[in-house]
């Protein structure tokens, strides 16, 4: 699983975008081949930092759609800061994604 981050300035605000790659499953939806129910595999936790302080701690459930899309503004950026972004889901995975502001 991959995600894409994207930050850049607009005056004083930074511009964060970042699209995760996560199935997102609820643990209620069945497989229609086999007619088993699909388990559960969600995003429990994000966080975001700009230039390491937090600006985003979100808990997450599986009502959240797959492959998520975060954005956010954020005053008192600068441009060159590093924006991080993480998450961990219900299996324990986690993944990690750093960028500058350009």
């Amino acid at each position: 699983m991959a995600m894409k981050l994207r930050a850049s300035m607009s005056g004083d605000t930074a511009d964060i975008k970042c699209l995760m790659n996560h199935p997102m499953e609820t643990g209620l939806r069945k497989d229609a081949a086999s007619g088993k129910v699909v388990p559960a595999h969600f995003i429990t936790n994000v966080t975001c930092t700009v230039g390491g302080k937090t600006v985003v701690d979100a808990q997450w459930g599986g009502g959240v759609s797959k492959n998520p899309y975060l954005a956010l503004k954020v005053k008192g950026a600068k441009s060159g800061d590093t924006v991080t972004v993480n998450w961990v889901d219900n299996k324990g995975e986690k993944e990690t994604v750093s960028a500058n502001i350009g």
